[in-house]
């Protein structure tokens, strides 16, 4: 199917895929439970306020909610995704080959959406150094995930 050192970059970008993604998902984690903790509470006697927002996000900005969200899903699905990849590098054979690049390009999909999330999000300014954190992550992995397709195509 392809040479050794082919396989040798696709396991290469596997494992790097892999620890990025596991850390994507631990800081959308964080944030999710800092948005819990810290969000938006409202007591019995009052009212909802006129324009509330379910994803709300104590720090950031207004894109916040939906770029961590997303990121959080990206990360899930790319580190499964990644499990894919290591059955097909054990084997190595065009029985398990599809199943990972379809895995992968599932993963890569939801990492580009959630990488959309982050530009719109670094475009509104304001945020801290854990979400700068996962949006440069998040756009890491938006090509390194792409470079692993092709390693394993």
């Amino acid at each position: 199917m392809a040479n050794g050192a082919t396989k040798f970059a696709a396991s290469s970008l596997l494992l790097l895929n892999f620890s990025m993604y596991v850390i994507v998902s631990a800081l959308g984690g964080w944030a999710v439970n800092r948005a819990i903790d810290y969000g938006f509470i409202i007591g019995p006697e009052l009212n909802l306020p006129a324009h509330f927002v379910p994803i709300f996000f104590p720090m950031g900005n207004s894109a916040t909610g939906f770029f961590v969200t997303f990121a959080l899903i990206a990360g899930v699905v790319g580190a499964s995704s990644c499990i894919f990849g290591m059955i097909h590098l054990r084997s190595w054979s065009t029985k398990s080959s599809p199943a990972a690049a379809t895995a992968a390009i599932i993963a890569w999909s939801l990492t580009l959406l959630a990488m959309g999330f982050a530009c719109k999000e670094i475009g509104i300014q304001y945020r801290n150094a854990r979400l700068k954190t996962l949006e440069a992550f998040t756009m890491i992995l938006s090509a390194t995930q792409l470079l692993y397709i092709w390693a394993i195509r």
